[in-house]
């Protein structure tokens, strides 16, 4: 078994479930050690070290990494995956929606990123990677919160690279397509037909398949590599081509 992240330590948010539990997974798989950072503990038990934290709370992110220095002086890695989804156009969505998904998409990285910059200025090969979305970079229908709020993650990955590129820290993003993974069961399962919306968001990706969480997670892990130490400010797409193919019918 590759142990390429031995002797790093690496933090999680969203690591309860779907991607994030999957780069919990194959972080700790390749010898890293994992704090897993989300409301509930979910699945990581046997791949990260939970702490309790809603990343769209300051106080409750504050706290979170009160502990983890507590238990590490250094993050070589900083996995921001902690995300809300919403379902709607500009008319269907309420004020309320947008504070919300912007306070944790956006904010939320913020919020972790600042926290975590301290310790991360002590690694000698410090990463952040940042979850983003096609929806930063295609216009989907139904979708004008979450899009906005993951053109903003994108945007914002680049110049958080720019700011610290001086103190060697990389940061990047990923951009999946849509993923298989609770998250998106529990979109599917609100739509009149779940079974007639699968097929359709299977479709609209060129490889015929929704994206896996393993994927992402892959790709995640490529980007945190100490060995990949001249990437920085690259948006990493995942999504079965969706973006950059325009196939015949």
């Amino acid at each position: 078994m590759s142990a390429e992240f031995e002797g790093l330590t690496a933090v999680v948010t969203g690591a309860g479930s779907g991607i994030g539990l999957a780069v919990a997974r194959a972080l700790h798989r390749q010898g890293a050690r994992v704090f897993g950072l989300d409301i509930e503990r979910g699945e990581m038990a046997d791949s990260a070290t939970w702490i309790q934290c809603d990343v769209g709370d300051s106080q409750k992110v504050k706290y979170a990494f009160e502990q983890i220095s507590k238990e590490s002086d250094v993050i070589d890695i900083l996995a921001n995956n902690a995300g809300v989804g919403a379902i709607g156009s500009v008319e269907d969505s309420t004020e309320e929606e947008w504070h919300r998904v912007l306070n944790i998409n956006v904010v939320g990285i913020s919020r972790v990123s600042t926290a975590a910059m301290p310790l991360l200025r002590k690694s000698a090969s410090a990463s952040i990677v940042n979850t983003c979305s096609i929806a930063a970079t295609a216009g989907l229908p139904k979708r004008a919160v979450y899009s906005a709020s993951k053109g903003a993650v994108m945007s914002l990955t680049l110049a958080m690279a720019a700011d610290a590129v001086k103190e060697k820290i990389r940061v990047n993003c990923v951009n999946p397509g849509t993923a298989d993974t609770p998250w998106v069961e529990r979109l599917l399962s609100q739509a009149k037909d779940p079974a007639l919306e699968r097929a359709y968001l299977e479709d609209r990706q060129p490889l015929g398949r929704l994206v896996s969480a393993d994927e992402v997670a892959n790709a995640i892990l490529y980007l945190a590599n100490p060995k990949q130490g001249s990437t920085t400010g690259t948006i990493l797409a995942v999504d079965g081509g969706m973006q950059g193919l325009r196939l015949p019918k």
